[in-house]
Parts: C-alpha cells; sequence; structure tokens
C-alpha cells in the first residue's frame, strides 16, 4: 500500500489523517478516517475544506469504502459502492472537485473490475486516489509558475478565504501563486481578509503565511475597499470552489464583494484555479448550487455566541463572481484571459 503526506491531509495505507481546520490556530488536532462514513463527515463538517482537498479526500473515501467492502459479491460490492459514492457527493454541494474526483474513482472502479478480484480492485482504487492527491501538488506547483509571472516585486496581494496548502493535498492555489512568487526572487507581501462567518483567512491562511515568513497583514472583511483605496493592493488572488464555462466563478462568500471593489480601482482581479474545478457543463454561474450552511456558523464566533438564539440568519457559503469582474483565471496549463468562454475549453482540447 502507497503512503502520502501533505499539509492536510496524510494517506497511511489504510487510513486517512486530516488535519482538523476547525480548530487552527488555536490547536493542531488530527482526525483518522478509517471508513468512508468517517471521510464523509470529515469533508461535511469543514474538518477538510477547499476545492481540491475536499476532491482528494473523496477519492481516499471512496478507497476506504472499496476496502470495507471487498469481501463481497461482485454485484453486492457494486451497489455498495454506489452508495459510497452518494454519501461522499452528498457532503457539499457547490465545489465540483468533489464530483470530478468520485467520478474518476467510479470509472476506474469499473474499468477494473471486470478481470480483477476485490482485494485487486481496491488496490486499484487506492493508487488512483494517491494520483489524485500527488497530481494535486504538482499541478498547484505548475499553477504557482505561471501565476507568478503576473507579479511584480514588491507587489501587496489581497486574498480572501484560504486557497493554500490546507486548502489543497499542499502547496495551494492563490497561496501557491505567492509561493512561488517568493520563490523567484520577488518581494510580496499579503493582506488577508479574515473571511467571515468561518474565519478561514484569519484562522488558517495567515497562520499558513506566518509559517512560511511571509509578510502578511490580516484585515476584517469590511476593510478591504479603504484598504484599496490607500493604494495598499496591487492585486487579488483567490481560489474556486467551482468556475462556470462562461467564466463565472463560485468562491467563498465575499469574493464577489471584492471583486467589484477591485474593479472601482482597478485592481487585477485573478482567480487560480487547477482544470478539475473549471465545469464546462454548467453553462454560467446562474447554474451553479449555492450552498447554506448552519446558522450557528453566523450566531456564534467559534464557541462564543454574539447574537440571540432567535435571530434570524442567512448563511450562504459561496457567492458567485461575474466573469466581467476577473482579470484573468490562473490555471496549471497557463493563465487564462478573456472571452473566457472560448479560451477555458481550449484548455481541455489540447
Amino acid at each position: 500500500m502507497g503512503t502520502l503526506k501533505g499539509m492536510s491531509m496524510e494517506w497511511t495505507g489504510d487510513t486517512l489523517i486530516l488535519i482538523d481546520q476547525r480548530y487552527i490556530p488555536v490547536e493542531e488536532l488530527y482526525v483518522e478516517c478509517k471508513t468512508f462514513e468517517e471521510a464523509a463527515v470529515g469533508i461535511k463538517d469543514m474538518i477538510v475544506r477547499g476545492a481540491p482537498a475536499i476532491g482528494a479526500t473523496a477519492g481516499f473515501g471512496y478507497t476506504l469504502g472499496s476496502f470495507q467492502f471487498e469481501t463481497l459479491t461482485k454485484k453486492d460490492y457494486m451497489d455498495k459502492m454506489k452508495e459510497v459514492k452518494e454519501v461522499l457527493a452528498a457532503t457539499r454541494p457547490t465545489a465540483v472537485n468533489l464530483f470530478w474526483a468520485l467520478d474518476r474513482m467510479e470509472k476506474k472502479m469499473n474499468d477494473v473490475i471486470k478481470n480483477n478480484d476485490l482485494k485487486e480492485v481496491s488496490k486499484i482504487l487506492e493508487k488512483e486516489a494517491l494520483l489524485i492527491a500527488e497530481e494535486d501538488i504538482k499541478i498547484n506547483k505548475e499553477m504557482g509558475k505561471n501565476g507568478a509571472e503576473l507579479l511584480k516585486d514588491g507587489d501587496t496581494v489581497l486574498t480572501h478565504c484560504n486557497a493554500g496548502a490546507l486548502a489543497t493535498v499542499d502547496y495551494g492555489t492563490a497561496l501557491g501563486v505567492i509561493r512561488a512568487a517568493i520563490e523567484s526572487g520577488k518581494n510580496i507581501k499579503v493582506y488577508a481578509d479574515e473571511t467571515r462567518p468561518y474565519l478561514q483567512g484569519a484562522r488558517l491562511t495567515v497562520w499558513e503565511l506566518m509559517q512560511d515568513n511571509i509578510d502578511t497583514t490580516l484585515i476584517s472583511d469590511n476593510m478591504a475597499g479603504w484598504v484599496m483605496k490607500q493604494g495598499k493592493i496591487n492585486a487579488v488572488i483567490v481560489g474556486a470552489d467551482r468556475i462556470a464555462a462562461n467564466g463565472d466563478t463560485a468562491n467563498k462568500i465575499g469574493t464577489y464583494s471584492v471583486s467589484i471593489l477591485a474593479k472601482k480601482h482597478g485592481i487585477p482581479m485573478y482567480i487560480a484555479a487547477p482544470l478539475s474545478t473549471i465545469d464546462l457543463n454548467t453553462p454560467t454561474g446562474e447554474e451553479i448550487p449555492i450552498e447554506e450552511r448552519s446558522h450557528n456558523e453566523v450566531r456564534f464566533c467559534h464557541k462564543s455566541k454574539m447574537v440571540l438564539d432567535n435571530v434570524k440568519v442567512f448563511n450562504p457559503a459561496f457567492d458567485v463572481t461575474p466573469n466581467e469582474l476577473i482579470t484573468a483565471i490562473i490555471t496549471e496549463k497557463g493563465v487564462v484571459k478573456p472571452p473566457f468562454k472560448e479560451n477555458l475549453r481550449k484548455l481541455f482540447e489540447d
């Protein structure tokens, strides 16, 4: 059995270990997943988050399901694996990498099940899950190199949410671009939005960047416009959970507001995401499903209650940035500029 160790997860050969992102930076706790059900809880409860990391977790979760049912008959095994996919797919609706990874795992199973016993099928699925995770790290580094070309020495970048090593298997998408620019010798500073209500920017992005000794300043979300007006920001770089065929991009709630502010102040707005996040089957952002999460994420800040119990709450986890507010989309195959509908499709034709 193979092994893998990234910042967000570790695969030991029969167990998926996730760093519990709900408690960083106060505590560094780890959750062991030995069943597909436990992997599903890891995704649904945001123990792991970030579209690429969710996809990789789903791959390992599918593998764990195969381990659980490899002693059944092939017919019963197929029925159970359909259930495994359904349970994992139901965890979070917006991040398309989840469905991309599950479709890839299911296709691999269908390709090999006829000519292999089920224990061998499990081994093949494990290799496929490891490939998804290993490819993610490689893709992030390629994406980082491509995006680094857009930044000048001395630039300051605004980020929103966390699109770093914790949101992927390792290295990161938006933060990967920043890391690559710094590795190339450029002096890059970062302003990080706190990203209410879950505080991924304050808790996760700042923690990551400080570990790498990258000059980072934390601001609350409602400070972004004023910071831009003062000339402190040269570029905005964020990740994505799903990019529609026309370039409309779903990302953490608040990204849309940041994109409007960037447009107003003449600041380029970049999306950094792998090809697996681009969903050519979704024509526009209007068709992207938007997850609404627990209202207590807004009522509470971590464990501290902020409001009355009976206050009404609306808590969409994502919003959609229209393509006209996006300067470019950074991928592992290069930087894509408008018109996005034509140019995104070209990425899949090579």
